[in-house]
């Protein structure tokens, strides 16, 4: 009669112990991230599979568990510099309120937790369980304007070579049986996601040539993309022949998951013909190491709990120097030859959510002709108030008086220096996509940490580095727009609306500049 062996080697017990309560500690530290993550989860169709990435990854270090026996777990040696580079990342994201980077810094401490405690040959054999995990981070929706206009390239493109004649503005379109838009769910971004994810795991479990698992992630990339745009133009085609009797409502993503659905099932029946024959079961292995030390595992875990509680202390000496007064946003002086407008030149506003003030005033350039200025500012921000995000849009998808026709970016001359500034053209919609009717031309940019800048990535770096240095959060987001000439063909009144907001940025920038470092209050 044999002694059965234990489900767990003792010398696993002590790291493991140091392992769990690693995990405890990141998970309590950090629970709102973790929290916010798992609401994305709850609340986004693109984003639902992150409820069964954890259980999946789970899964994957069981099947791993022979392997493991064989190992004896000591500290990874320099695991937690790199604990401190997640942690450093998930304090800057909070510092600016980007739930991605506060959620992949917190997903990047729970695998670097392994190395920490565990040590890099138990990390190296389960790299891809622990590389699975980021799955479940919600990213990817910096991808949708992208894959949006993709989809409106194919899908028009297509049906002008079907012969349907189209006129297209922006991401809108009209065939003669009626208009179309591409909007956030015809981006395709679900189903890219649904795939990467799928097909990553498909190919880690069925190829053992890691040419395969390449080859196999790439077709998922790829096919996805195609499929979204093969099915956008066939439910334009099925309103078209049917005369909008079908696929014009919610059928129609019923009819695009089905197309979907056949296309990646089509892609996995024809993966599966070169599977590999599974990888022979481990061997038991003979130890040849001692059990790791006691103070060498302790050790791993009390420099890994000192890294993921650093963020804390820094966010109290942030705290000490925070500005709490409200906001008085002071307007900016108009100089000649420009003068102030009664009212703005129409009844558009940006939809900058949560501002602490909001200014909108008219202006009048020396001939006369109209312009507009909105700053909204803000001043003690967190994730609902903040100034970069991606709910602050000029234009909602979905309004039903403005659309944003095109979008894309310029380089004007602020203060002596150049700002690559978002441009976009917007659209009346109440008169519909004739192009005689009522169209802007607007510029968009922010002031934070004391500069001018449109790039969300170098405004969310600023706003850390003002909050770490004691500057404060004061940040605001400024768009100053003109209305283009129905007296000219559209690239002269785009030109002509674009010098009219250089003019105002050249004799007015430093007064600009004045009026918001006077509205911070403080130096």
């Amino acid at each position: 009669m044999t002694a059965s062996k234990p489900l767990i080697p003792a010398y696993w017990h002590r790291p493991l112990a140091a392992f769990v309560l690693l995990l405890v500690v990141i998970l309590a530290a950090y629970w709102h991230s973790a929290w916010a993550m798992a609401m994305t989860w709850t609340r986004s169709e693109t984003y639902a599979h992150g409820f069964v990435v954890p259980l999946i990854t789970l899964w994957l270090v069981w099947r791993q568990r022979a392997v493991l026996a064989g190992m004896v777990p000591r500290p990874g040696s320099l695991a937690w510099l790199l604990m401190a580079g997640a942690a450093a990342l998930w304090l800057a994201g909070d510092l600016v309120a980007v739930n991605a980077a506060t959620q992949l810094a917190l997903v990047s401490l729970i695998v670097l937790a392994v190395p920490a405690v565990l040590g890099w040959q138990v990390t190296r054999a389960l790299a891809f369980p622990l590389a699975f995990l980021f799955f479940a981070v919600p990213i990817g929706d910096f991808l949708l304007p992208r894959m949006m206009e993709w989809t409106a390239d194919f899908t028009v493109l297509a049906l002008r070579a079907s012969g349907i004649p189209v006129y297209r503005e922006g991401l809108q379109f009209i065939i003669p049986s009626g208009a179309w838009s591409v909007v956030e769910a015809c981006s395709g971004i679900r189903y890219l996601i649904a795939s990467v994810t799928a097909g990553c795991l498909f190919a880690y479990l069925s190829y053992q040539s890691m040419l395969k698992r390449a080859v196999f992630i790439g077709v998922a990339i790829v096919v996805p993309l195609v499929a979204n745009w093969v099915r956008a133009y066939l439910i334009v085609m099925l309103g078209h022949l049917s005369g909008n009797t079908i696929a014009t409502g919610v059928d129609h993503l019923i009819y695009g998951w089905l197309f979907f659905g056949l296309v990646i099932g089509v892609m996995f029946l024809i993966g599966a013909r070169w599977v590999d024959p599974p990888a022979p079961a481990p061997k038991a292995m003979a130890l040849a190491q001692a059990d790791a030390p006691r103070q060498a595992t302790w050790l791993g875990l009390a420099l890994a709990l000192v890294v993921v509680l650093a963020p804390y202390g820094v966010h109290a000496m942030i705290g000490l120097t925070a500005q709490t007064a409200p906001v008085h946003l002071v307007q900016p002086q108009v100089a000649a030859p420009w003068t102030a407008a009664a009212q703005p030149p129409n009844t558009w506003v940006p939809m900058f959510r949560h501002a602490s003030a909001d200014l909108n005033m008219g202006l009048l350039d020396a001939q006369g002709r109209p312009a507009g200025l909105h700053i909204s500012y803000y001043r003690q921000q967190d994730y609902e108030r903040k100034l970069i995000s991606s709910e602050n849009v000029l234009v909602f998808s979905n309004d039903p008086t403005w659309s944003r026709v095109t979008s894309g970016s310029t380089v004007a001359q602020l203060q002596g220096k150049p700002l690559q500034v978002e441009s976009a053209v917007i659209r009346n919609n109440t008169r519909g996509m004739a192009a005689g009717g009522e169209r802007f031309l607007a510029w968009r940019f922010y002031w934070v940490h004391g500069g001018f800048t449109a790039s969300d990535y170098v405004g969310k770096l600023q706003g850390a580095l003002g909050r770490i240095t004691g500057w404060g959060d004061d940040g605001a987001n400024i768009v100053i727009y003109a209305p283009l000439s129905a007296e000219m063909d559209v690239k002269g009144a785009e030109a002509d609306a674009a010098a009219r907001l250089q003019a105002y940025l050249d004799s007015q920038g430093d007064a600009l500049a004045a009026a918001l470092k006077q509205t911070r209050g403080r130096d």
